[in-house]
């Protein structure tokens, strides 16, 4: 018989299609065009070399081999950063003005690099680079939230192949940020802890659905996964925004998402995926209740009218049979 779980992160009510599912391996993707993709290409902005046909350098971190990652103002930016935060009402509608920032972060010089693929240290300089230009945009008044997001393949909505991802900083705290908010804060007034730590140490008691683990993350597929492979990656001290994160544990976060990106890599067949990291709102830098966390989403389904007129998820994955499968997906060293 199906299950219809409660994620009490996201406040989701997602259906387990047991009776439905697939088995784990009928999701790795076998008709995609396998292409060979070159080190260098001369008619992409974001190569080794043509660092001029970018839009402005924010930021590069180097070595004695030249630059590892760059931060680069986004050609098509959503947000401005020029401008002051207003609100604005029109009647009954409101408006605030859209500044912010809209960076774009260059992972890596070679064109076909891939996170999972990477050494360690270019993990580790990617990270370390977002972290930066958070805690520059943290110190922005008109700055409320910032989102870091990856879109890897064109299913995952990436417009360009050079490895890349994006940070936005926004002059609001967006409803989804809120609701988790709220969730959160709710569950502390009520007994005094953490969500999000309560629900890392229920997985871990349980142990089923941990797809990996190191001294300082875990990462592991949610008890009511909103689709299949849907993975998070917690920090086991209690932390609410990313930039508070400490180097050593940068170093254990890099590690550990290389390693499940390589294992959704190899186990998936390379499947599109979008991550975020979801932080507190910049105006609550620490608090008792919120616990960033990083969360990944292969693309190997699709929400369908069910989803959008309901507002529930089906997830036609047992997340235990998904977990089970990435822990057992041996990565070539």
């Amino acid at each position: 018989m199906p299950e219809i779980r409660y994620n009490p992160i996201t406040s989701d009510w997602v259906i387990i299609a047991t009776e439905r599912a697939k088995r784990p391996h009928e999701f790795i993707q076998t008709d995609r065009e396998k292409l060979i993709v070159p080190a260098y290409r001369p008619d992409c902005p974001f190569c080794f070399g043509n660092e001029d046909h970018t839009p402005d350098e924010i930021y590069r971190l180097c070595n004695d081999q030249g630059w590892r990652v760059r931060i680069v103002s986004n050609k098509y930016p959503a947000l401005s950063s020029e401008g002051e935060r207003q609100w604005i009402r029109r009647g009954f509608f409101r408006t605030v003005t859209g500044v912010g920032h809209h960076d774009v972060v260059i992972e890596h010089p070679d064109h076909n690099a891939a996170i999972a693929g990477m050494n360690a240290e270019d993990v580790l300089n990617i990270l370390r680079v977002y972290r930066t230009r958070y805690q520059e945009l943290r110190q922005d008044p008109r700055v409320k939230a910032i989102v870091i997001f990856k879109n890897h393949g064109m299913e995952a909505g990436t417009s360009l192949e050079h490895p890349h991802s994006q940070i936005a900083a926004t002059p609001i705290v967006p409803t989804q940020f809120r609701d988790r908010l709220d969730m959160a804060t709710r569950f502390f007034d009520t007994g005094g802890e953490c969500l999000f730590c309560r629900v890392l140490e229920e997985e871990l008691a349980t142990g089923e659905r941990i797809v990996a683990q190191n001294a300082d993350f875990v990462a592991f597929i949610p008890y009511a996964a909103l689709s299949p492979f849907h993975l998070w990656i917690f920090p086991r001290r209690h932390i609410s925004s990313f930039d508070s994160t400490a180097d050593s544990e940068l170093a254990s976060f890099a590690s550990i998402l290389r390693e499940v990106t390589a294992k959704i890599y190899y186990g998936l067949g390379d499947p599109a995926y979008n991550f975020t990291i979801r932080s507190s709102p910049t105006d609550e830098h620490q608090t008792d209740y919120f616990h960033w966390y990083l969360a990944i989403v292969p693309r190997v389904s699709r929400a369908a009218g069910f989803e959008m007129g309901s507002g529930m998820y089906i997830n036609t994955s047992l997340p235990e049979a998904s977990a089970e499968f990435l822990r057992s997906v041996i990565v070539p060293s």
